[in-house]
């Protein structure tokens, strides 16, 4: 593919303008397409959707909804766009974006950066128009003059109509407050207000961090099934930095993802489905980069999973290898399906009190 050909040279450039210049090219259709149909082992059924494979882009690659079409054809199982903001913002000043590529990471704080709701919504209308992979939209709130229980339920209303799955952000680090959000109480207030505002919505899903206790985690699992939300993402990137970080990127400020938030990430996971026992739909992010570590999200109670990072380092070529790495695990590991590998490690990764 052209734009995996294209990798090493965006390597070079800085960090966000290569990233805008591969939504560019991606936009315009260079990146090609993965027309290999999806094998029927990696069919996943949740939320109410049809996924033919389990392996989603992250929201934060397509904040404005700008290239879903041709980011669908490369052999994705669904897609997610935003995070979009009620009004368009510029975000935090720059850099703001850097790799660790010795680490194979990165540090972004980018600060919901977007073009806001007007520009974004017909672009995901008309992607859900042209029938494309399963597209969720993730919305979050302004960095300033913010009202979380009036914004979060308009957003959700705005997008309903047009979004296969709708997630809810309040766990990026780089919008000043936004965490204090995951708080039982706040978070109930903003559930409420979106059960009563759009009552008839898509499945809603609630983005979290990898930083909570479990105490803390437990707390979010309670209040979202007791709100109706259908799942959550786990989850948005870290502000710890892990031990052996060689990258002299490494102390910047701001959320750290890929292969270095995998372990926590996956422990966060694993807490988060024996807390829910299957009254929540997981879905697994952070470090991602291979058919095994897609593999081991999904034992650890995922029924999906997403990518950012490694799609960032890897390219389109990564999704049909992932595919292909994936089935080969499962054949290795002794499942038939990827169905019957969801939290088979749960017991294992954390063991009843």
């Amino acid at each position: 593919m052209l734009a995996s050909a294209l990798l090493p040279l965006l390597r070079r450039m800085d960090a966000e303008r290569a990233h805008d210049l591969a939504l560019r090219a991606l936009s315009l259709g260079l990146a090609g397409r993965d027309a290999t149909p999806d094998d029927p082992r990696l069919a996943v059924d949740a939320l109410g959707l049809h996924f033919g494979n389990p392996i989603g882009l992250a929201a934060g690659f397509d904040k404005n909804a700008v290239a879903l079409a041709p980011l669908s054809r490369l052999g994705f199982g669904f897609v997610e766009a935003g995070t979009v903001t009620p009004r368009p913002q510029p975000g935090n000043p720059r850099p703001r974006l850097f790799r660790l590529e010795e680490d194979r990471a990165v540090i972004n704080r980018m600060g919901f950066n977007n073009a806001g709701i007007d520009a974004y919504l017909p672009r995901l209308a008309a992607y859900r128009r042209g029938r494309g992979v399963p597209v969720g939209a993730n919305v979050g709130i302004n960095k300033e003059g913010a009202d979380p229980e009036r914004d979060y339920p308009a957003l959700i209303a705005a997008v309903a109509p047009h979004a296969d799955y709708i997630v809810i952000n309040v766990s990026s680090p780089n919008t000043p407050g936004l965490r204090d959000l995951q708080g039982e109480t706040r978070l109930r207030a903003i559930l409420l207000a979106v059960a009563a505002a759009v009552p008839q919505r898509p499945p809603l899903l609630v983005k979290v961090a990898p930083d909570l206790s479990e105490q803390g985690l437990a707390a979010i699992v309670e209040t979202c099934v007791a709100a109706g939300v259908e799942g959550l993402i786990v989850s948005n990137t870290t502000i710890a930095r892990p031990p052996g970080l060689r990258s002299p990127q490494a102390r910047q400020p701001g959320g750290l993802s890929g292969a270095p938030l995998f372990d926590a990430s996956t422990a966060a996971l694993a807490h988060v489905a024996r807390q829910a026992a299957g009254r929540l739909v997981l879905v697994g992010v952070g470090g991602v980069a291979s058919g095994r570590a897609a593999l081991a999200k999904i034992r650890a109670g995922a029924s999906l999973v997403q990518l950012y990072t490694g799609f960032a380092y890897g390219g389109p070529a990564l999704i049909p290898r992932l595919k292909r790495e994936l089935l080969a695990a499962l054949d290795e590991q002794g499942f038939a399906r990827l169905s019957d590998a969801i939290g088979a490690d749960i017991p294992g990764l954390v063991p009843s009190s």
